[in-house]
């Protein structure tokens, strides 16, 4: 059956903003010029701007920001870096591309967000091994919610470990009244279309306080040319073009108002889902998320995805496998803590309709959807 309510609608997106970037796309065609210039050169300033740091390097893509990011700040082969297991494999990916070891760690339960206990633990016992060397953590600020950065960074302080933000959910999101981004040496940013803040094709940001980090993050993404055809650095190709920088300086300008709307629809959620037995987002302390999905969650999900499905509801599952369940890593990866939480919310998430032009008669509609598939007790309804 066709969706009377997509999970998300591009092409609203684009309808939205038309004839500016109309003009831009004819701005940049006109041009002549394609690959890294004055489009590409002016969002990195803006987006720096935005996040609250000075250094911003464009890259052709969200894993592509995460793993140079992780080689700019000196991770290497026999490190070990730490994150989790709920997140998109291209986390755990972009730290392979590195050469260092994914060390996975728990989740937070209730934002689906690094556990600052997990994670102590697993810098211990990795301490206690000797091998690989604790280097780095990359907290995931999974479905626009931000981590909780504060106790990371305590034991990322204590231990001498570095933080890289994995910030490819949660464009414009606030912990204690600051952007995500600029909490820790550096952060990596995706622009796949379906971000809070998408392009027309892939694309991605490193972001940095440290002029080091950016001046090797610069290298890397283009041969270690200082100078044009000279590398006085190993590096790759991998470049944000002048199109995909000129589509996203115009959806910059209304990320504020996009992120607003998103608040609104979790809040219209919140009051139209009280009434059923779905356990609901809930809010860290200090935490402002920006809603790039509103995830809930039930111990019938398949049963429950599969009846609003039929209803016309495109609901999703983001993460149905866990990474350390992948059968790409299960038995690579090394299991060095509990992933009780993490494997929990792989059978028990479900990704309602969110998007900034979703209606509210949609979302209505959705949660009428969902009332009608449950009984009061949680249990699908015949």
């Amino acid at each position: 059956m066709t969706s009377t309510v997509p999970a998300i609608d591009l092409r609203a997106a684009y309808r939205a903003q038309k004839d500016e970037l109309d003009a831009a796309i004819a701005r940049v065609t006109g041009s002549g010029w394609y690959v890294l210039g004055p489009e590409v050169t002016a969002f990195e300033e803006e987006f720096a701007a935005y996040v609250g740091a000075p250094y911003a390097i464009g890259v052709g893509s969200g894993t592509e920001a995460l793993h140079v990011a992780l080689v700019a700040c000196g991770v290497k082969p026999g490190d070990a870096v730490f994150t989790v297991s709920h997140t998109a494999v291209a986390t755990v990916a972009a730290v392979e591309l590195a050469g260092a070891t994914p060390i996975l760690v728990d989740v937070d339960p209730a934002s689906y967000t690094m556990s600052a206990r997990s994670l102590e633990e697993a810098v211990g016992a990795v301490q206690r091994a000797g091998t690989p060397i604790p280097r780095a953590i990359v907290p995931v600020h999974l479905y626009g919610h931000p981590a909780d950065l504060d106790a990371i960074g305590e034991i990322a302080r204590r231990h001498g470990l570095l933080v890289v933000e994995d910030c490819a959910q949660a464009h414009g999101a606030r912990l204690n009244g600051r952007r995500v981004g600029a909490f820790g040496r550096a952060s990596a940013w995706s622009f796949y279309p379906t971000k809070n803040l998408g392009a027309l094709g892939d694309g991605g940001m490193v972001v940095t306080t440290d002029p080091d980090v950016a001046e090797q993050a610069r290298l890397i993404r283009q041969y270690g040319w200082e100078t044009r055809y000279v590398s006085s650095m190993p590096g790759w190709n991998t470049r944000l073009d002048e199109l995909q920088a000129a589509v996203l300086r115009v959806k910059l300008a209304r990320l504020e108002l996009s992120n607003a709307h998103r608040r609104d629809v979790a809040r219209l959620y919140a009051r139209g889902l009280a009434g059923t037995a779905l356990e609901l987002p809930r809010v860290r302390a200090g935490a402002e998320p920006v809603w790039h999905q509103y995830v809930v969650e039930s111990p019938a999900r398949d049963a429950l995805r599969d009846a609003l499905l039929a209803r016309g509801i495109g609901v999703q599952v983001h993460y149905p496998l866990a990474v350390h369940q992948q059968p790409a890593y299960w038995k690579r990866l090394p299991r060095i803590v509990s992933l009780t939480a993490t494997e929990s919310a792989a059978q028990r998430v479900l990704s309602l309709p969110m998007f900034p032009e979703i209606a509210d008669s949609q979302v209505e509609a959705v949660c009428a959807a969902v009332a009608d598939a449950l009984s009061p007790s949680g249990h699908l309804v015949a």
